[in-house]
């Protein structure tokens, strides 16, 4: 039996037309002799009448201090009014068809309400009803705990739905459905001359996800690779054959092709609302670990980390200046945060080990007048941080640089 998980987002069904774009979309799959999964989230984003924000705001807008058990109850009732929907209009051609929830199709979670971890899949229902030919539409972003207590996934949700299934199922491969025809070498809003990527791997893809990149959840994208399954991004209202994510090369493999070098970037990316924080400290390894112990305590998170003897430099999010502020008053260090900055980032898992990528990277912003306030790297990234203002410009600057426009 070749399965596929089919995963539709909240602008794919969010008004009659697109739903029936869907439609096409499953039975043309059908079509062609596979059996089909189809994950869907809630309808419409942040505003529209069924959008899990929406829902959410019933009553947080009362009651922010409502429990997240139940608040997860309620926010599952997005995807189950979506899910139904569109069953409703498959069910126009003739095919069978059931709706599950998460947790009817066997998808187990720990107690972490509003951002549960997926603990198991018990994928023998789901399987009974695809041998007996029908479509399984199963409700993203939720699972049940043990006890059968209702839980979502937290952001990316659906995605993770998507991909789990499919790994638990021995799916063909799984197609994320969304507005673009995929994932592309920059945000196009960003940068007008952004690419089509025909083919990325799962580090590329995790790491643009993780830097700021509205791709696909991170999440998702560990889950496809410890299963090792084809993910492909796909465009709803069109035919476009998207971006598959898989193990298509290893770091530094087949550099030069017949027609000349290869890029040696797949894309760039960028995160805004970053703050750096400057300290001043002693040589004074006792004051280091109870530096990193109160941030962990104050529940910090900090990034771009560079220690050096009498300063300690890195990033965090701009919303948690006020607390950081408070934590290092407290204990009487001596710092400096440099507020409206962004972090822009490269990656390619071509240029682990390449000379001369770092020296490109700043000839090309220096040339612009960019200047860069701290970088970091890993085996397959190389992040710059720079002032909000510039960093679009950074971000087309090192576009053309690299040659992805071409």
């Amino acid at each position: 039996m070749s399965i596929i998980v089919q995963k539709f987002g909240g602008t794919s069904v969010s008004t009659p037309d697109r739903r029936q774009m869907v439609v096409d979309k499953i039975l043309s799959t059908k079509k062609e002799g596979h059996s089909v999964v189809v994950v869907v989230s809630a309808m419409g984003r942040k505003g529209d009448p069924y959008a899990t924000d929406t829902i959410r705001n019933l009553v947080i807008d009362e009651n922010p201090n409502c429990s997240l058990k139940n608040l997860d109850l309620l926010m599952s009732c997005g995807e189950i009014i979506s899910a139904v929907t569109l069953a409703s209009l498959l069910e126009l051609s003739s095919h069978k068809v059931v709706v599950m929830t998460g947790a009817q199709a066997g998808i187990i979670t720990d107690n972490c309400f509003s951002s549960a971890e997926i603990l198991s899949i018990d994928e023998n229902k789901i399987l009974s009803y695809l041998e007996e030919d029908y479509i399984v539409v199963v409700c993203g972003f939720q699972g049940a705990t043990e006890k059968g207590e209702i839980t979502t996934l937290g952001r990316g949700g659906s995605d993770t739905t998507a991909t789990a299934l499919g790994v638990a199922l021995g799916a063909e491969q799984v197609e994320i459905y969304t507005d673009v025809d995929g994932i592309m070498t920059a945000d196009p809003n960003v940068v007008p001359t952004a690419k089509i990527i025909d083919e990325i791997n799962y580090s590329e893809v995790f790491q643009m996800a993780e830097k700021g990149a509205k791709v696909i959840h991170p999440r998702a994208v560990e889950i496809a690779q410890n299963g090792n399954i084809l993910v492909k991004i796909k465009n709803t209202m069109s035919n476009h054959p998207g971006t598959s994510i898989h193990y298509y090369r290893k770091a530094n493999e087949n550099l030069y092709s017949s027609e000349g070098p290869k890029k040696l970037l797949t894309a760039i990316t960028h995160k805004d609302h970053i703050a750096q924080v400057s300290i001043i400290m002693e040589d004074d390894l006792q004051g280091d670990s109870e530096l990193l112990s109160a941030l962990t305590e104050a529940n910090i998170s900090i990034d771009m980390i560079n220690f050096f003897i009498n300063q300690k430099i890195f990033v965090i999010e701009e919303n948690q200046t006020t607390r950081i502020e408070k934590l290092l008053d407290k204990l009487h260090l001596q710092y400096r945060i440099e507020k409206d900055c962004s972090k822009v980032t490269i990656i390619g898992s071509r240029i682990t080990g390449i000379p001369g990528v770092m020296a490109k990277i700043v000839h090309a912003l220096a040339k612009e007048g960019i200047k860069i306030l701290q970088s970091s790297d890993s085996h397959s990234t190389i992040s710059c941080l720079v002032k909000k203002k510039d960093a679009i410009k950074a971000v087309n600057v090192l576009h053309e640089a690299f040659g992805l426009n071409q």
